[in-house]
């Protein structure tokens, strides 16, 4: 039997995921990590890829170890990663500085950037799909700006996923998917656009070579050999973005698709033609996908389940034992009760993430609206089903937007992560839509997409688009309850002007945002 695997470096954890060549995971080990501010250095999320190395290491070994099989038979590995977050090297290829993805500490830069470049932001969006809010631009003009002894050393960027490739085969290289998201890249090209930092004084050269998601880059280093249990004779293949790569894990590879990824963060995708130019209001985000000569016009929301996490340890105590005497996930327990509130929450309105603003992103203070002092009616369930209808709220308005400047329209959406585990949020999207809601049977499509990547490099697929195809089968479908529909279509129009009047509370001072994008 032979086998992939796939190294999926997410926001909270990295993990290292054993396919068999149909598809059916066969072991996976997980480590958390976290990412921290540095000292004295506001809004920094830092990668501390030293011992962010040793946690890859140990998952690998331990992912083959639980497989009980001969590493000789993994034909291939590949790795997908957060997007945004970027490594920078020396001339040995040296680690010398890495943040994560919502490293935020270039709000002075972005500023700087926008008002000695009168328009620059706008030029270089209708060519990236990309604002400076999580760009790589500003990090760059930040680390010149505040430690220019160790940008003169830089001469190699990469991907975090790109990082995981190059300690264990030796190579920097990179793929479009993550890439793009730098906004440094061209949707239309897919190649990087080095007029852009040389434009604004930063270096020009730095940028690895990209190549398109499947491509073999180089083998398992000995030295990685001997710590890990991989076979020098297992391929390194390119892989990409964590969205992107899951949307191929979600069989979304045709122009037209929509998908909804839940997770820590929601992403809102529809793949679109890479001719396709950015929205004029730059309030989408666009990147390249997987698959050539496609991108993907995407929503993003903010923490959805994030917030989830944070409501079920600060308030399910009791939740928690019952989960835990019957044993059962906790959120199994919260949706059953959730389950028996009318559909709106009896009028809880929860402002967490805003709709998606990308050219002015910033968001209110976290609050529950309009709650009640009738037990009956405000408690945990009627909070954490307003928690869900709300997630699913945001993901409809950003749909919309998407939907008004690339004219695509569909009447399915696919639904994956973590949260369409859950019974009631996949119904509660389908009545927010409108739409059918189809779930996948891997419904961690990430990893799958990067299996997939490592397979096109094996030869065991033609493309991602095709291995797709012929990978993802379909769990359930949910049709929308339009009765539903109509409640949560005023629901919406509630929502919007709550969370405008809760912004001119951060305007004012009064409150304080839940998170900003630099230079705001």
């Amino acid at each position: 039997m032979n086998y992939l695997m796939a190294i999926d470096a997410g926001t909270g954890s990295i993990r290292a995921v054993i396919f068999d060549t149909l598809g059916n995971q066969i072991s996976v080990a997980q480590k958390e990590w976290t990412h921290l501010e540095e000292e004295g250095v506001p809004n920094s999320m830092s990668f501390d890829f030293t011992k962010n190395r040793d946690l890859l290491f140990w998952c690998i070994k331990e992912s083959i170890a639980k497989a009980e099989i001969d590493s000789g038979d993994i034909l291939a590995l590949s790795a997908t990663s957060m997007r945004e977050g970027i490594v920078l090297y020396d001339e040995e290829g040296a680690e010398l500085w890495a943040v994560a993805n919502v490293d935020a500490r270039a709000d002075k830069e972005v500023r700087e950037l926008k008002e000695e470049f009168e328009g620059i932001e706008r030029e270089f969006y209708a060519i990236s799909g990309q604002t400076f809010a999580l760009g790589a631009l500003p990090r760059l003009l930040w680390l010149k700006n505040n430690q220019p002894e160790l940008y003169k050393k830089v001469a190699k960027i990469s991907m975090i996923s790109d990082w995981v490739l190059f300690v264990i085969g030796g190579v920097i290289a990179t793929d479009p998917s993550n890439a793009g998201t730098t906004g440094i890249f061209s949707l239309k090209s897919r190649e990087w656009e080095a007029s852009m930092p040389k434009r604004v004084a930063l270096k020009d050269t730095i940028f690895p070579e990209p190549y398109e998601d499947g491509t073999i880059i180089s083998y398992v280093s000995e030295s990685v050999s001997a710590l890990t249990g991989l076979n020098t004779k297992t391929k390194v293949v390119t892989g990409g973005g964590d969205v992107q790569l899951g949307s191929a894990g979600l069989g979304v590879v045709e122009e037209g698709d929509v998908a909804i990824l839940g997770g820590s963060f929601w992403q809102q995708v529809v793949n679109i033609s890479s001719d396709v130019a950015p929205p004029e209001d730059m309030n989408i985000r666009v990147n390249p996908h997987v698959v050539p000569n496609q991108s993907q016009a995407e929503g993003i929301t903010f923490f959805s389940g994030l917030v989830m996490r944070w409501f079920r340890d600060a308030f399910c105590e009791l939740e928690k034992l019952e989960a835990e005497d019957l044993g059962v996930d906790v959120y199994e327990i919260l949706e059953k009760k959730a389950a028996q509130i009318p559909v709106g929450s009896n009028g809880i309105i929860p402002i967490f993430s805003d709709a998606m603003k990308y050219s002015k992103w910033y968001h209110a203070s976290p609050s529950f609206l309009n709650l009640s002092l009738d037990p009956q009616k405000c408690n945990r369930a009627s909070m954490f089903r307003s928690l869900e209808e709300n997630a699913a709220i945001v993901s409809a308005i950003n749909l919309e937007k998407i939907q008004e400047f690339t004219g695509v329209t569909y009447d399915e959406v696919v639904f994956a992560g973590g949260a369409s585990k859950g019974h009631l949020w996949s119904q509660i999207l389908a009545d927010v839509l409108g739409l059918k809601v189809k779930i996948p049977k891997v419904k961690e499509a990430t990893a799958l997409g990067a299996a997939m990547a490592a397979g096109v490099g094996a030869g065991i697929y033609k493309d991602i688009a095709s291995a797709a195809k012929e990978l993802v089968v379909w769990e359930k479908t949910y049709e929308p309850n339009m009765d539903n529909h109509q409640i949560y279509q005023e629901l919406k129009v509630k929502f919007k002007e709550s969370y405008e009047t809760q912004l001119e509370l951060v305007d004012k001072g009064l409150t304080e945002s839940m998170w900003k994008a630099p230079g705001l």
